[in-house]
C-alpha cells in the first residue's frame, strides 16, 4: 500500500502539474503566442533558482525542499533577451496558422489538409506562394485541376508571412486556459479601441 501511494504521488503530483508559467522575453513580451510560451512549474522554479529569470507573478501554491520554500511562478521574465527569429519556417503548423486554420476555398475550419494551388502534376512547387490550407472536401474537388478548371477561387492569395505577422495571427487563438496573471502580459501591446 505504501508503494502505491509513493508511485502515485511521484507520477501525479496533484494539481502542481497544472500550474505552468508564462515565459516572457526580457522585453516583457511572450516568446511566442501560438503556441503560447509556457514552461512546466518545475522548469520555472529551476530557472528562478539558477537566477536565469525574474518571477513577475506567482500562484498561491508553494513547493518545499529541505532548505527552501518557494511559491510556484505563474509569470517569469528572462534576464537575457532572446532575439526573435526573422525567418518563418515552412511547416504545416505555420501554414495553417497563416491561413487562420480555415480552408482557403470555402472558409470552413477543422479537418484541414493542404493543397497546391498550381498542382504538382502541372509543375507547381511546394512553397509559401503555392500552398494553402484546404478542407478535405475542397481538396478532393480541386484535385489536380487548376482553379479555373475546378470552378474555385481563393479567399486570399498565398504568400510568405513575416514573423511578426505570424505572431499577431497567433494572438487570435488563445489557449483554452489563461490564468488571470497572464492577461496583462499577453495583450499589453495591442492597440486599444477608441
Amino acid at each position: 500500500m505504501d508503494g502505491d501511494f509513493r508511485s502515485t504521488f511521484v507520477r501525479e503530483p496533484g494539481s502542481l502539474k497544472n500550474n505552468p508559467a508564462l515565459v516572457l522575453n526580457a522585453d516583457y513580451r511572450p516568446l511566442s503566442y501560438y503556441p503560447l510560451s509556457l514552461w512546466p512549474w518545475q522548469e520555472a522554479v529551476k530557472a528562478a533558482v539558477l537566477d536565469r529569470v525574474d518571477i513577475v507573478a506567482e500562484y498561491d501554491k508553494v513547493v518545499r525542499s529541505p532548505s527552501r520554500e518557494i511559491r510556484i511562478p505563474s509569470v517569469v521574465v528572462l534576464k537575457d533577451f532572446v532575439k526573435p527569429q526573422k525567418r518563418v519556417a515552412f511547416t504545416r503548423f505555420n501554414l495553417f496558422l497563416r491561413d487562420e486554420f480555415s480552408c482557403q476555398y470555402c472558409g470552413t475550419r477543422g479537418d484541414l489538409t493542404f493543397d497546391h494551388v498550381v498542382p504538382r502534376a502541372r509543375g507547381g512547387i511546394t512553397s509559401w506562394e503555392n500552398v494553402v490550407a484546404a478542407c478535405s472536401r475542397c481538396n478532393l474537388k480541386k484535385g489536380s485541376k487548376s482553379l479555373r478548371q475546378a470552378g474555385m477561387s481563393l479567399r486570399r492569395a498565398p504568400r510568405r508571412p513575416g514573423a511578426e505577422e505570424l505572431r499577431d495571427t497567433g494572438r487570435k487563438f488563445p489557449p483554452n486556459h489563461l490564468h488571470e496573471t497572464w492577461i496583462d502580459f499577453l495583450y499589453w501591446d495591442a492597440e486599444l479601441e477608441a
